[in-house]
């Protein structure tokens, strides 16, 4: 049963191109993945589990004997075609290694038109989930009059593609919106900061596509998912609750990116 495992697993990355590239995709380190591919060792049940699922078979399926896991790999290829989904979400698979140190919660603040001149700040949360890096984002907000109060889900999937994180996002809401965000940290060790730009749609007066900057803050492990609730809502450019390096660079944003918009721009 071990080297059918090994003699598998070559099988599998001569179909995938680079070893290199799939430990990185992976998660797993090259001098252990060779012992892996050498039969001298066999994957820890975590292990096993993270292989399976980036090559999408079932975990037993590694272990069968070589013929039928020949065929078994041909009669998939033959009646499971790639389709539109996983053409999609090909870019997000395996980055769980790359995206490990993002993992967590952030407050993400950006500028929409649907609040004129405030700071939306909403909870966002990265965590790994079947193979992929997720997000879920909570957005509660309420005008100064009290009288309008929205509360807003969003779900969406992470990708890193060189120092640039993508994130795209739909609303859970039925026909909800879908959001699109770029971030980058300023240095590679420095993580309290995430900046970019994020596009969705403005809600009010009525719908429109606009795009802004954005820069998402990064929660210290005491804050309680309570306080960090309490904390989303729209400020005021001036609020004291307002971190300084958050309104500094979203106002950058008025006078380099679109000096006749308020930190952003209708589409």
């Amino acid at each position: 049963m071990p080297e059918n495992f090994s003699e598998n697993l070559r099988s599998l990355c001569a179909e995938h191109g680079s070893i290199a590239q799939i430990c990185r995709e992976v998660g797993i380190n090259r001098q252990q993945f060779n012992r892996y591919l050498n039969g001298t060792s066999l994957p820890a049940a975590h292990n096993l589990r993270r292989i399976a699922r980036y090559f999408d078979i079932p975990e037993a399926r590694l272990f069968a004997p070589r013929p039928e896991f020949e065929a078994q790999l041909s009669d998939a290829a033959r009646t499971t075609p790639p389709g539109a989904s996983d053409s999609f979400l090909e870019p997000f698979r395996g980055q769980q290694r790359n995206l490990k140190r993002y993992l967590g919660f952030y407050h993400a603040f950006f500028r929409t038109p649907s609040w004129g001149e405030g700071i939306l700040c909403a909870l966002t949360r990265l965590v790994e989930k079947d193979g992929f890096i997720v997000t879920r984002n909570l957005e509660v907000a309420t005008d100064p009059e009290q009288s309008i109060r929205q509360i807003s889900r969003y779900d969406g999937l992470v990708t890193q593609r060189g120092n640039r994180l993508f994130i795209t996002e739909h609303e859970r809401a039925h026909e909800g919106s879908v959001a699109q965000t770029i971030l980058f940290s300023a240095h590679r060790q420095q993580l309290k900061y995430l900046r970019g730009m994020t596009m969705g749609l403005a809600w009010r007066p009525f719908p429109r596509p606009y795009a802004a900057r954005a820069i998402w803050k990064r929660l210290d492990d005491r804050v309680s998912a309570r306080e960090a609730i309490a904390a989303c809502g729209v400020y005021p450019v001036r609020s004291p609750r307002i971190d300084p390096t958050v309104r500094n660079y979203l106002e950058a944003s008025a006078a380099e990116d679109f000096p006749d918009m308020p930190g952003s721009i209708l589409l």
